[in-house]
């Protein structure tokens, strides 16, 4: 009976030392496992909400994906020739229309210049000295009086009537031909840009519904962007055609107004010289 009670108090002892020591081996881990537990719960109140800055918002638009700087990042080779096409045109458009503007105000200038001096003079050769060498007016003044004076040999056949208006006739079509330069650029781009862009739509449509087909995925998302890029091309042929339709339409009747006035210019040297040519 002793020997049982030895053997109790000994297992007794020995299972107490055992808890102890666990408690003891345990207590470390489970500090360690609850700091993290408040270092997590103390994370959200240290981080402050992120501020959008105004990089940030400028970074977001560059990266729009349905402009036209993503039209030529995701275009191939014959989107970007369609593009490069569309723009060669608009800029030769904008270019005539102001080469031409210059060239009009130029010929009003030299317009006034002969009213006041060819007029003024007391013969047609003075005139024509007096005038500016650039001017289409010095130029069919000096033909017709050149007429004048080279009228003989096989050209003597012909009467001087109509040799003198046959020359200022020539003088007048070649100023005629010189302010018609650059129109038809204009009207062929203002026929011609529409279907320019209509092609690249085509084109653009096209790769957008490969894609499409290739990837499996026909969601809005995945529809508006490369179709909505195929019709910029539209937008920028008629931004490209409305403009030299519209100087074409501007610039012929400015050039209809200028040639009157030469024409009118060329008829009266023309009675001028016969004039002159009748009393010598």
């Amino acid at each position: 009976m002793m020997k049982l009670r030895m053997i109790a108090s000994t297992w007794v002892l020995t299972m107490g030392l055992a808890v102890a020591g666990l408690g003891i081996a345990t207590s470390p881990a489970l500090a360690q496992t609850t700091a993290p537990a408040a270092t997590s719960e103390a994370a959200p109140a240290a981080v402050a909400p992120a501020k959008a800055t105004p990089a940030a918002d400028a970074s977001k638009a560059a990266e729009n994906p349905y402009g036209i700087a993503s039209l030529w990042a995701t275009s191939d080779v014959v989107a970007k020739t369609v593009l490069l096409i569309l723009a060669i045109m608009s800029m030769g458009s904008w270019y005539i229309l102001a080469v031409k503007m210059l060239e009009q105000r130029k010929m009003s200038s030299h317009a006034k210049e002969a009213a006041n001096k060819f007029w003024a003079a007391g013969t047609v050769q003075q005139g024509t000295a007096a005038l500016d060498k650039d001017s289409p007016y010095q130029f069919i003044a000096a033909s017709g009086l050149e007429a004048t004076k080279k009228h003989s040999g096989l050209m003597g056949h012909i009467p001087l009537n109509e040799w003198i208006s046959m020359s200022i006739q020539r003088s007048v079509d070649r100023v005629n031909r010189e302010m018609q330069g650059g129109l038809s650029f204009l009207a062929t781009v203002g026929s011609i840009s529409p279907f320019v862009g209509l092609f690249g739509t085509v084109w653009g449509i096209y790769h957008a519904l490969t894609a499409i087909g290739i990837s499996g995925q026909a969601s809005i998302d995945k529809v508006a962007g490369p179709v909505g890029e195929a019709l910029i091309m539209t937008a920028i042929g008629l931004a490209v055609a409305v403009p030299a339709v519209l100087a074409y339409n501007y610039l012929v009747s400015r050039n209809k107004g200028v040639m009157d006035d030469i024409r009118g210019f060329g008829s009266d040297v023309h009675s001028v010289l016969l004039g002159t040519v009748a009393k010598s």
